[in-house]
């Protein structure tokens, strides 16, 4: 069966729920997400959100996080909490005989999470030193410059892991106003699905939430992408140049014409060896091992962005393909031939991103979060085969503002390397 659309009641609020159910395989899974409770809502904390979801993977006061871990790992339990840019999200996940004790060693993280002082500073030690790490990592710093010179002065520009500064900065206190806050029922959508009725899963549902407290919510804010043109460039030790570039792209999460989006963005850099840019960049010019672009659709900001590496003598040249080739994008379109290479990739390998159901309960969160109504999915792919030439470059041509590119670029501008004298 397809998901379906319905809703628990717990301590008098009524939480969606999205139900598939699925008795294939003896498994269950559920996934509760609160939203607007990601990195958008650090406040003055950057990190803050992700710093609490790993708080929650320290398990329960009463066992520990290591009795904790013991518990899940005897039943074969699987459960987690991380955070994205707008959620925070549990996963469970279990055969179905040992689902009940999952959801009870859920209920039992929420009701009393292992928010002890000692538990603070191991996640604070890992976290610092997973962040010196990422400062060699050059892919990471390039997409953090990118962030901050697409959404300057927004919350988006900043790092969704906080700064060593920021994480060291941050208190016990902080991290448990943010959990009490943010993880309440009326911020929940539960996902759930797997060998059960619908029944049994309100059930489930009920059982896990029944610690929370009904709390409140509040609107997503959106942002919007810089739209003058700007290029940010750090100096580090490094033998390649990391180009990464993005622009606006006017069009909201839940426009009628987001499938055109899509067919266009695959066309131009995201379907591999035959986009746009990866036949521009690396096959005629061998200017990189790959060049990537993609169109950015969330409730909190919808953007263009991609990137690539190539030799620092070449970082010069490989910025300039990537200009003229998006602008030979919007001004001249795509050709029929595109058009239906994209459809016949787009439409065959529909059943491989439809395979399991943590698959189709993902895509079903994502209709009902994005506003789209559940069942978009295959609304899309009729519209996508229907779509014309003349249609969708058409759309391209009204969206100029992707040429407003700003770029962020980590490069060794005196070409000298680590080990190199």
């Amino acid at each position: 069966m397809s998901a379906v659309l319905d809703k628990v009641e717990v301590g008098g609020v009524e939480v969606p729920l999205i139900f598939e159910r699925d008795a294939l395989l003896p498994i269950a899974s559920m996934q509760v997400v609160f939203r607007y409770s990601g990195a958008l809502a650090d406040g003055k904390h950057p990190g803050l959100a992700k710093f609490s979801s790993r708080m929650m993977n320290e398990g329960t006061k009463s066992l520990g996080s290591t009795g904790f871990a013991k518990a899940l790992e005897e039943r074969a339990i699987s459960l987690s909490a991380h955070t994205g840019t707008e959620t925070f999200v549990f996963e469970l996940s279990s055969l179905k005989e040992q689902f009940d004790k999952g959801v009870s060693l859920f209920s039992d993280l929420l009701k009393e999470p292992n928010l002890s002082e000692e538990s603070f500073k191991k996640v604070q030690a890992t976290t610092v030193g997973a962040l010196m790490r990422k400062e060699s990592d050059y892919d990471y710093q390039a997409s953090l410059l990118l962030k901050k010179v697409l959404f300057d002065g927004t919350p988006l520009a900043r790092p969704a892991d906080g700064t060593v500064a920021d994480v060291k900065a941050l208190t016990l206190p902080e991290v448990k106003a943010f959990l009490k806050t943010h993880l309440v029922l009326k911020r929940a959508i539960v996902v759930i699905g797997g060998d059960m009725t619908l029944k049994e899963a309100k059930a489930f549902a009920k059982k896990a939430l029944a610690p929370l407290e009904a709390g409140t919510t509040e609107p997503l804010p959106y942002f919007e992408a810089n739209a003058d043109p700007r290029t940010a460039v750090e100096e580090k030790p490094t033998e390649q140049a990391y180009i990464y570039f993005g622009s606006p792209f006017h069009l909201k999460v839940d426009d009628p014409d987001a499938y055109k989006a899509r067919v266009a963005a695959f066309i131009l850099g995201s379907s591999g060896f035959g986009s746009r840019l990866m036949e521009e960049v690396r096959v005629k010019r061998g200017l990189a091992y790959s060049a990537y672009g993609r169109v950015v659709l969330n409730k909190s900001s919808s953007y263009f962005s991609g990137y690539l590496q190539t030799k620092l003598e070449s970082q010069k040249e490989a910025k300039e393909v990537v200009v003229k080739v998006i602008d030979d994008f919007v001004k001249k379109g795509v050709t029929q031939k595109e058009l239906d290479d994209a459809k016949l990739f787009i439409l065959g390998s529909e059943p491989l991103r439809n395979e399991t159901l943590s698959q189709r309960l993902g895509r079903a969160f994502n209709e009902y979060y994005k506003g789209l109504g559940l069942g978009y999915a295959k609304k899309e792919l009729e519209r996508i085969e229907a779509l014309k030439l003349d249609d969708l470059n058409a759309f391209i041509k009204a969206h100029p503002e992707i040429l407003k590119l700003s770029f962020a670029i980590i490069t060794n501008q005196s070409g000298n390397s680590v080990g190199k004298k």
